[in-house]
């Protein structure tokens, strides 16, 4: 029996009568974390990870939350249901299925990479595993922390020398706590936009320690400004909001970065090679540690990673599903800064 299928509203539970991540409103959701192609709003009952309150009530509002610590298991019509730690971003989960000991699990978005922002990635035995695939190409392989943040920071000090402010574009969830967590703040002051303001918040009210960000429209003292490190989406970037920096250099932290063309693309001075998903070894350590015989994948490079995993003789296919990349998402709507 298949424990997840694919349906027009999302990836379906017949056995619970419940969806994991619909894209369409349904009558009862699990949410494997609050990216935007993950968590959207209309359903009548959500199912998340405890860690992961704060955020999906500042993205989704007033909605029906239940939530689960990780590691917890409810059972529902017959499904034992549990959350475990996922490592994308702050109270990010995967979903462990189980009926009459088959075992499935729903990898949602995932990184192997050290991230004091939210829990490790936690491998997850099972029979099935469905994982994202999101830098599914052998190009795709990460640097150290503290290499980026060495390259981070020593771009910021430069520029705070030089009398100019720096300007980095990145997800305001996610993203921009983990960059805050990484960042010299002996260089001068951090301010952000109003976008990334009310996630900083959620992440503190969960207990993770970040550095005082004002919103950069709080801030008159030019001299300030000049020598701050400003974190903004990329949709600021070209709107009126960045008249106040004066003369900047300006940056893009995500994993597409790692492609000269992309960054040319974005029209931005550097580029910083920084993802919240698994680069392609991670992608192989993460499946190989669940011990699945059956993997199914769901986005990003998917022909590229079933072809690699038939090649290792597992049962593989592909789901297709709505999901996306929150680096992508730069026509959104400028929030309000």
């Amino acid at each position: 029996m298949d424990l997840v299928i694919a349906r027009p509203e999302g990836l379906y539970c017949p056995a619970g009568g419940f969806y994991i991540d619909p894209w369409r409103p349904v009558d009862r959701a699990v949410v494997t974390h609050a990216h935007s192609d993950h968590a959207r709003t209309g359903s009548n009952h959500y199912l998340a990870a405890q860690p992961a309150e704060a955020v999906l009530r500042t993205r989704l509002g007033d909605v029906n939350l239940q939530l689960l610590p990780y590691g917890h298991v409810i059972e529902h019509h017959g499904v034992r249901v549990s959350l475990h730690p996922a490592g994308h971003v702050l109270g990010s989960a995967q979903v462990r299925l189980e009926v009459d000991g088959e075992v499935w699990v729903v990898s949602g978005d995932y990184k192997l990479d050290q991230d004091d922002t939210c829990a490790a990635f936690e491998p997850v035995r099972c029979h099935t595993f469905i994982t994202e695939s999101t830098f599914g190409l052998p190009i795709y392989r990460w640097t150290t922390q503290a290499q980026l943040f060495g390259d981070i920071n020593a771009w910021w000090r430069v520029n705070a020398d030089a009398g100019r402010a720096s300007v980095m574009f990145c997800y305001a969830f996610g993203k921009a706590q983990r960059i805050l967590r990484g960042l010299d703040t002996s260089i001068g002051p951090i301010l952000v936009h109003g976008a990334v303001s009310p996630l900083n918040e959620a992440y503190r009210s969960t207990g993770v320690d970040l550095p005082v960000t004002p919103r950069l429209t709080e801030v008159a003292d030019s001299a300030v400004i000049r020598r701050s490190m400003v974190l903004a989406p990329p949709s600021a970037q070209g709107t009126p909001w960045m008249r106040r920096l004066g003369e900047h250099a300006d940056a893009f932290a995500s994993g597409w970065m790692l492609l000269r063309g992309n960054r040319r693309r974005r029209g931005v001075d550097r580029g910083f090679v920084l993802s919240d998903h698994a680069d392609w070894p991670g992608l192989q350590t993460a499946i190989r540690a669940t011990g699945a015989e059956r993997v199914i994948v769901t986005h990003g490079s998917v022909s590229t990673m079933v072809r690699w995993l038939q090649e290792q003789g597992l049962q593989a296919a592909g789901f297709v599903t709505q999901y996306g990349d929150e680096d992508l998402e730069s026509g959104m709507k400028a929030e309000a800064a």
